[in-house]
């Protein structure tokens, strides 16, 4: 009985973090975490401002400092499952 709600403990929260990352489209967030330095939290309008983020392969990922795209663009696919948001339509050509 015990592992059986371990198990469904841990069933919701895989869950939970797969609809979180699957947020539907709507309000923007106001921050989010850097894809380089998770940790870091990155006001999105500052950081869409002064042009702080990437575009690959249709998601945007923001950046918390000048050093964090470098690191982005030179191996993006080390980075690709960190924090991102959809790349916004206007952005898409």
């Amino acid at each position: 009985m015990k592992k059986l709600s371990i198990l469904s403990i841990m069933a919701l929260a895989v869950c939970g973090v797969a609809v979180a990352q699957t947020k539907p489209a709507g309000k923007t967030p106001k921050t989010i975490n850097c894809a380089v330095m998770p940790d870091d939290p990155v006001d999105v309008a500052k950081a869409t401002k002064e042009k702080m983020y990437a575009d690959h392969k249709g998601r945007r990922y923001y950046f918390c400092c000048a050093g964090c795209p470098g690191r982005f663009k030179s191996n993006p696919a080390k980075y690709e499952k960190g924090p991102s948001l959809p790349t916004p339509k206007s952005a898409k050509k």
